[in-house]
């Protein structure tokens, strides 16, 4: 079987300037927003301090939103390129990335079905008020999305923040790109690549004012919603959890019945990698602590070496069901009632962008996977302003999720290739 080195998978993600991110401060700015509007709340203070701090949370907003449809083109391009060049890479290859595919699709309707149900059971909190913001458009149904599948004009498409039409464009685009020479297949990969890279760039340099933005949001929400804004994120904060603990627990039932692995072993093995993901909040840091939980589930060598470097650079297993339960809840912090071509729209959205995901601070990720589908919805992005500022805790579960279904993703592709391996001796017979 000809395998590849794992060092040969090198993902664009890699290639992707360092951007650092104030997290922490955005996360200050965001209480000091918050505290500051209950305290002023009501008050005829508030006024005059809203009409300017408005406006810069509304700016802050809109330099997220100009980056976002370049940035997914640039990603998605990249990233479909890369998974198709895998595919190509042998038996093993193709075992590994049909798991995945499959189950990036699973998790993405997760999220579409799970986060309005729970909303259903546990509604938001009531009293929360946003900023009033412009028109986000029309929630596409059944017929529009249909419609919009194939764009007449990607660039009136595009001019019009369509994200779907943009997005299947640029996914037909991209295969297609894989049957050109390899000069011209090359020079697209470059461009496209650069085009990713300068965009985060650019998002790095707007979430560097993320504390100033995140303060003016959050403290029109503290103004209008008071107390209630406090019990809404973190009523967010356990339901966005919630679905990637289903993600997380999905893992388990992989490595059983796919790995032929007992559970006891497996959640033996997994514990000391989850440990690791709590603390350096990477899949890429996690990585050795991974291969070590792999050994103890007597996991071949040459399939670890193998799998685990690829899913850690294409599998990110919550992210379809995460960043789907996170437009739903904006959707219904904007008050928009989502259709079920609105879901559907979104769903394909969550699934294929993960294919362009990229490792980067949780905060980049948010707004680089989030955005398109929220668009894709005809969800506004302002309540992602200030939602963005907590992801530091849901973000703890997208890694230790991230890791589990890694490391049972690569038990199953090795319990595969063994029972194929036994079954070649009775099908001689």
């Amino acid at each position: 079987m000809n395998t590849p080195s794992p060092m040969a998978i090198e993902s664009s993600a890699s290639r992707i300037p360092e951007i650092r991110v104030p997290g922490t401060l955005t996360l200050i700015g965001l209480v000091v927003g918050l505290v500051l509007g209950l305290v002023l709340a009501g008050s005829p203070k508030a006024v005059p301090v809203l009409q300017v701090v408005g406006p810069i949370g509304s700016l802050w907003l809109q330099g997220l939103q100009m980056t976002i449809l370049p940035l997914v083109a640039g990603l998605l391009f990249t990233g479909i390129v890369e998974t198709i060049a895998v595919a190509q890479a042998g038996a093993m290859a193709r075992r590994t990335l049909g798991t995945i595919v499959g189950f990036l699709a699973f998790s993405a309707v997760l999220g579409a079905v799970a986060m309005p149900l729970l909303l259903k059971f546990f509604p938001i909190p009531a009293g929360v008020q946003f900023a009033h913001a412009d028109d986000p458009g029309k929630v596409p149904g059944i017929a529009d999305f249909l419609s919009s599948l194939m764009p007449e004009n990607v660039i009136s498409a595009a001019a019009a923040d369509a994200m779907l039409p943009v997005i299947v464009f640029v996914a037909l685009f991209a295969i297609a790109s894989t049957r050109l020479a390899d000069e011209p297949r090359r020079l697209l990969a470059v461009l496209f690549e650069g085009v990713a890279g300068a965009m985060m760039v650019v998002i790095g340099w707007v979430l560097t004012l993320a504390p100033i933005g995140v303060f003016a949001l959050g403290f029109g929400l503290g103004v209008r919603s008071g107390g209630a804004a406090l019990g809404a994120l973190a009523h967010y904060i356990v339901l966005v959890t919630a679905v990637g603990t289903v993600v997380m627990i999905a893992g388990y039932v992989i490595a059983v019945f796919g790995g032929r692995r007992p559970l006891p072993a497996f959640a033996a093995a997994i514990l000391p990698a989850q440990i690791v993901a709590i603390s350096t909040q990477s899949s890429i840091a996690t990585l050795p602590a991974m291969l070590a939980s792999s050994r103890k589930l007597g996991v071949s060598g040459t399939t670890a070496e193998f799998v685990l470097p690829l899913a850690v650079t294409l599998f990110r297993a919550t992210g379809p069901a995460m960043n789907m339960a996170v437009a739903v809840y904006a959707a219904k912090l904007a008050g928009i009632e989502l259709t079920t071509g609105a879901l559907i729209a979104g769903t394909l959205v969550a699934f294929a962008t993960t294919f362009g995901a990229v490792s980067l601070p949780g905060t980049i990720s948010f707004v680089s996977s989030i955005g398109p589908i929220a668009a894709a919805m005809g969800v506004p992005l302002w309540p992602l302003g200030v939602l963005v500022a907590v992801e530091v805790l849901p973000d703890l579960m997208r890694t230790v999720g991230n890791v589990t279904m890694d490391v049972a993703l690569t038990a199953s592709v090795d319990g595969g290739t063994r029972a194929e391996a036994e079954s070649v001796p009775e099908t001689l017979h």
